[in-house]
């Protein structure tokens, strides 16, 4: 067995990952059925046949057809399982790249009560692995897949379960991981005859022509659906519709568009009918705008910011800026068909990537280049302050990435990267998305390298950013380089006594510990504490922290001695300048007591645990995890005090609180286990400990990645006991 406890690193502390699973349970924003939906008993592929449990299924446009309705028949097919009761578990994630189909692995990971530890990539895998070996049946819809490597690792599959991809490429679905292809085409003349009545109703006169109209149209659903959303709102007949649309392609034909489809001929009627329900400026502005953004969720409150108004007030508009002019705009376009509105609260605006590949060319580049930088404006400002694992969020990243995609330019206007570039990666950063996060601010660094130079201050700024991501997806050894490099950066710019260079080195030495080389951090942090001490002072916070790098890079270097020297001389300061129940102060304190018990002075370990305690108790309550993990540490210096019978009582309420606080199966929780079945292994326990440790492997090999350090470490312990 092992002795003492089993360390687990930053993950201590960590909040609960919220309320069990309430079954059945849904999980992401299905978008809601078109109007005058069909059926599509002629064209739509026979999904109750082909996805049965345990199958994947891909729908993917027949030839070249831009939007055949993929989308709407998921939706379908998806909601008749739900309302059946032939599904427990509706896990709907748009898939457009790796951080949105990350977010929406994390949130179905919490609707099936899947404890939330660690990052996003680890909890995803963990969800993967649940639908895997789960009895409950579930459907997950991945919608609008681009790239086949943003599922590596992440394709649902399990003997009880359905995956359904909705791709406009087929390639994405033939690799390692292969789905069964099914084609969805145009509308059948029949079916497209059918939603075209439907939609006009029993106005013979409107109808007149329809026929003709379905073939010109190519029984296109999105050429359809905009011209009789613009049909039924005017007046006009399916044949004034058709004269009018055989002038529009042949003047684009004219304009050298080359063989133009049928949708990007409707959309500019759709537009002139929208422009005329708006009674004024700002559709096509507004337009242009919707069009850069992610189609698959605009969040509605984007629509309603003041950077929006002022963006449509620059149209023509009189009078002061008016937020729910831009509202009114938008529901001028989906009466004329270019858009949906989700009535979700609050709404959800979604435009199809046919409709804005068609539009973004069409408009000119002064206009693209204003409504671009309006869009980032109102992304900003629509952003909530607390982000962490939001919807919200996650539809505003996916904004912010086609935005740049789409035209990035403007955001570097000035000489200096938009706000919204900063706040995505921190958004990430916040969302605990280490894979995307890393691989955004690696790529805005090369952006900031490139456009601004490599002195920059907002290139050092984001190579900190990047280093920081690095360190935080366990890259410390490349987070090193990058702090140097900001350091140095920092050092010539603003001086080797500039607060920021400082702080470059604070991160050097932290990731330099990181990275298993104590020695050259205690080098970095003393240079970083004596010039805090000389710019900042003493009792500036800023030198506080550094250190405590130091003190810590003191404990990993084996220099017990000079830890605890420093630990108390820092918790002194503490307690003096923050009080004795500060967090910061009560963190300090337990440094100080993992110290003692490293260095085997155990009776001081056990007091200053037990004053950690106490105060944490009193501050935090006796279940916060904080609290908790001061109780676990005295119970590790009692048992290593040979106090057996108040090591093991503390072990019980420690484990006891964590399957409480964090759930059963939280790493936290499970090297809490380890430790108590080492106890009662000391003490003779052996069915106890063999009992429990069984049962804690079992949970660590179901809830952490393979070859975990923790799962391989209780192996061990259990081969020890059974021999």
């Amino acid at each position: 067995m092992h002795s003492g406890s089993y360390d687990l690193g930053s993950v201590e502390g960590e909040a609960p990952s919220g309320r069990p699973a309430v079954w059945p349970a849904r999980s992401g924003p299905v978008p809601p059925l078109a109007d005058g939906f069909s059926t599509r008993p002629d064209t739509a592929p026979a999904l109750e046949a082909e996805l049965i449990p345990g199958t994947a299924v891909a729908l993917v446009p027949a030839d070249a057809l831009g939007s055949s309705g993929k989308t709407q028949l998921a939706v379908a097919y998806a909601e008749s399982l739900w309302r059946s009761g032939e599904i427990e578990l509706l896990a709907w994630i748009v898939a457009t790249d790796r951080s949105t189909l990350l977010s929406g692995c994390v949130q179905a990971a919490a609707a099936a009560g899947i404890t939330y530890a660690g990052d996003a990539e680890s909890v995803s895998a963990r969800f993967i692995d649940w639908l895997a070996a789960t009895g409950r049946s579930w459907l997950v819809v991945l919608d609008g897949l681009r790239a086949a490597a943003d599922l590596e690792g992440l394709w649902p599959s399990g003997p009880a379960g359905r995956l359904l991809i909705t791709t406009g490429d087929p390639a994405t679905v033939s690799g390692d991981h292969q789905a069964l292809t099914l084609k969805v085409p145009a509308f059948s003349s029949r079916e497209a005859m059918g939603f075209l009545s439907g939609r006009l109703g029993n106005d013979p006169d409107q109808r007149s022509g329809a026929i003709d109209l379905v073939g010109d149209l190519g029984c296109e659903p999105i050429a359809l659906a905009q011209a009789s959303a613009v049909i039924a709102s005017s007046g006009m007949s399916c044949r004034d519709y058709r004269h009018h649309f055989a002038q529009r392609r042949a003047q684009l034909g004219a304009a050298g568009v080359d063989g133009p489809s049928a949708a990007s001929v409707t959309w500019t009627f759709s537009a002139e009918f929208a422009d005329h329900l708006s009674r004024g400026a700002g559709v096509r502005p507004l337009l242009a705008l919707t069009a850069l953004l992610d189609g698959h969720a605009i969040p509605g409150s984007v629509f309603t910011t003041l950077a929006i108004s002022e963006y449509l007030s620059g149209d023509g508009a009189t009078g002061q800026p008016d937020p729910g002019r831009a509202w009114t705009v938008v529901s001028s376009l989906r009466q004329a068909g270019l858009l949906t509105i989700a009535e979700s609260s609050p709404p959800t605006v979604r435009i199809s990537s046919v409709v804005q590949d068609a539009i973004r060319p069409a408009v000119p580049a002064d206009l693209i280049e204003g409504a671009a930088r309006a869009a980032a404006n109102a992304l900003v400002e629509a952003w909530p302050r607390d982000d962490q694992r939001s919807w919200l969020a996650t539809d505003l990243r996916a904004c912010a990435a086609s935005l740049r995609l789409a035209e990035g330019d403007p955001l570097w206007a000035g000489g200096r990267p938009h706000p919204l570039l900063s706040l995505t990666g921190k958004s990430l950063d916040s969302a605990r998305l280490t894979g995307p996060a890393v691989s955004y601010w690696r790529a805005l660094a090369e952006d900031c390298d490139r456009i601004l130079g490599p002195a920059s201050a907002d290139t050092l700024l984001v190579n900190a950013q990047l280093a920081e991501a690095l360190l935080a997806a366990g890259e410390p050894a490349e987070a090193a380089t990058r702090f140097e490099r900001v350091a140095r950066g920092r050092a010539s710019v603003l001086g080797p006594d500039h607060p920021s260079t400082i702080s470059a080195r604070v991160w050097l030495g932290r990731a330099k510990i990181a990275a298993g080389q104590p020695e050259d951090a205690l080098a970095v942090l003393a240079e970083a504490v004596a010039g805090s001490e000389h710019v900042c002072g003493p009792d500036h916070a800023d030198t506080l922290n550094a250190r405590e790098e130091y003190a810590t890079a003191s404990r990993v270097a084996g220099h017990a001695p000079d830890a605890i020297r420093a630990y108390r001389r820092l918790l002194a300061d503490r307690q003096r300048l923050q009080g004795p129940q500060h967090p910061d102060t009560m963190t300090t304190g337990l440094k100080l007591a993992d110290s003692y018990l490293a260095a085997n002075q155990v009776k001081d370990a056990i007091a200053q645990y037990k004053q950690v305690l106490a105060d944490r108790e009193a501050m935090l309550g006796p279940g916060h995890p904080d609290t908790l993990q001061a109780r676990a540490g005295l119970a590790s210096a009692q048992f290593a005090a040979g106090r057996m019978s108040a090591a093991l009582q503390m072990y019980e309420e420690a484990c006891a609180g964590y399957e409480r606080t964090l759930g059963a199966d939280h790493p936290t929780t499970l090297a809490r286990q380890a430790d108590l079945a080492n106890a009662y292994y000391a003490t003779g326990r052996l069915g106890d400990a063999l009992t429990l440790l069984t049962d804690a492997v079992a949970r660590c090999e179901q809830a952490l990645p393979p070859g975990d350090p923790l799962t391989l470490a209780m192996r061990e312990s259990l081969t020890n006991i059974t021999g």
